[in-house]
């Protein structure tokens, strides 16, 4: 799909450059509205069939679904993959593969290890203590993805801040793939993160299983990681059964880019999120005309022999977007509309725009911080809200599996001084029993 050139200027390009404002505002609302699915309700329909089977028929159901949807047959014996299997895995990789998982299991590990909040006691006037304490979930269920590519990158950034609140029970799902395989990888980064209990399945099914349990898969009470749009809309539909991380869409990147950018740089940034999925966003926002031009070419040509042309191009196609701006500020102000998933600051000073980002999952800074640093080994997690969440949502982590309850303690003489405020507020909302609650201690001492 590649077009003609002149002077370096790629003509009738997939990939436009806009420029004038309300357009550029006009594109980024219509790529972030893109997972808005007309056919979500026929989805969702198929989505609450298979909840209601699994909640019914547990295994029985989660073996059919497999089998219709992943065309793979199983029994239920199978759905556990097993200890030698396991083994097995890390005969199948290269040394130097495991070594970049242990280097990223560490890295990963000692970013979380640094967010975990602490519980906390204050011990105030009148004998009056309060305070906050921390607590893990008893079971977390982490779903990993398959099919296009294999993801131990996503086992690790799910089960190593589960291990780090202090899980104990940490169940993980994945599809199968051909001969009911998981890829070695996937079962090595597993086991370096700390998970043993895996099952092969995945889907809506799988999301159905962690949340009501099965006769194999236990029950959990908070479900992470991403999926398709069937696995996000069957969290959506557990939610509140269980916790949920975040409902997950498609990938995107907005890139902020001055003159000083590298364009082949940026580009392969761009199509390092297209060649995620056909629905994936690349955006770049600049103030130079001519690393605009230049990106355009650099895309193109990096194109022409990769691997996963086919859905790289449609992503590009239709939610690629180079937009010329006139100031770094307008550039900022129109990704806090956007509210990207991933944010890479290429420019000279990325700490002087950084003000005034507000909104967005994860920030890239400067000319050497490409995005796929975070996606594998920085350390902060790669599990990220996308399409716009990110104006109220924030990166998986530690807290994801943990849950706080509030500590309140009164004396008797911390009780008697605000008796009197209790029963005023307590009879305006006539709710005499909350009242007499604590007249009924204050008589009692009285007497």
């Amino acid at each position: 799909m590649a077009g003609n050139s002149k002077d370096g200027i790629v003509l009738n390009s997939m990939l436009r450059i806009i420029t004038q404002h309300a357009e550029i505002r006009a594109e980024l609302q219509r790529i972030c509205d893109r997972t808005n699915d007309d056919q979500a309700i026929h989805k969702e329909a198929t989505v609450r069939e298979v909840i209601s089977a699994v909640k019914r028929q547990g295994d029985r159901a989660v073996l059919h679904y497999t089998a219709e949807f992943d065309r793979q047959i199983l029994t239920s014996d199978e759905l556990r993959v097993t200890g030698s299997q396991l083994d097995t895995a890390y005969q199948q990789v290269s040394k130097e593969l495991l070594q970049a998982i242990k280097l990223a299991c560490r890295q990963i590990e000692a970013f979380h290890r640094q967010r975990v909040p602490k519980s906390w006691v204050h011990f105030g006037d009148d004998e009056i203590v309060l305070g906050k304490r921390y607590t893990p979930v008893d079971r977390a269920g982490l779903y990993v993805p398959g099919g296009r590519a294999c993801y131990p990158s996503t086992v690790m950034m799910n089960a190593i801040p589960a291990k780090v609140a202090g899980v104990p029970r940490r169940v993980m799902v994945t599809p199968p793939g051909k001969d009911k395989t998981i890829h070695p990888a996937v079962l090595v980064a597993a086991q370096e993160a700390g998970i043993t209990e895996i099952y092969r399945v995945g889907g809506a099914q799988a999301i159905a299983a962690l949340a009501y349990g099965t006769e194999t898969i236990p029950k959990v009470n908070v479900i992470t990681g991403p999926g398709n749009i069937y696995v996000t809309l069957a969290k959506k539909l557990v939610y509140g059964t269980v916790g949920i991380d975040s409902l997950a869409g498609p990938s995107e990147v907005l890139i902020i880019a001055d003159e000083n950018a590298n364009p082949v740089h940026v580009a392969a940034d761009m199509l390092a999120q297209a060649e995620h999925d056909p629905m994936a966003a690349a955006i770049l926002l600049t103030t130079d005309m001519a690393l605009a031009k230049n990106v355009q070419v650099a895309v193109e040509r990096q194109l022409v022999d990769h691997p996963r042309r086919i859905d790289t191009e449609k992503a590009i196609a239709h939610y690629g977007l180079i937009a010329v701006v006139e100031s770094l500020t307008d550039a900022a102000e129109l990704s806090n509309e956007f509210a990207p998933e991933h944010l890479e600051l290429e420019i000279e000073d990325p700490w002087a725009l950084l003000e005034s980002i507000r909104h967005a999952g994860a920030i890239f800074m400067g000319y050497s911080t490409p995005e796929a640093v975070g996606d594998y080994l920085a350390g902060p997690n790669h599990t990220l809200p996308t399409s716009g969440a990110a104006r109220y949502a924030s990166a998986l982590g530690v807290e994801t599996f943990l849950k706080h309850s509030s500590l309140i303690q009164y004396s008797d003489i911390a009780l008697d001084k605000v008796a009197g405020a209790i029963d005023l507020l307590a009879k305006a909302e006539g709710l005499p029993s909350h009242a007499d609650s604590v007249r009924q201690r204050v008589k009692n001492e009285d007497d």
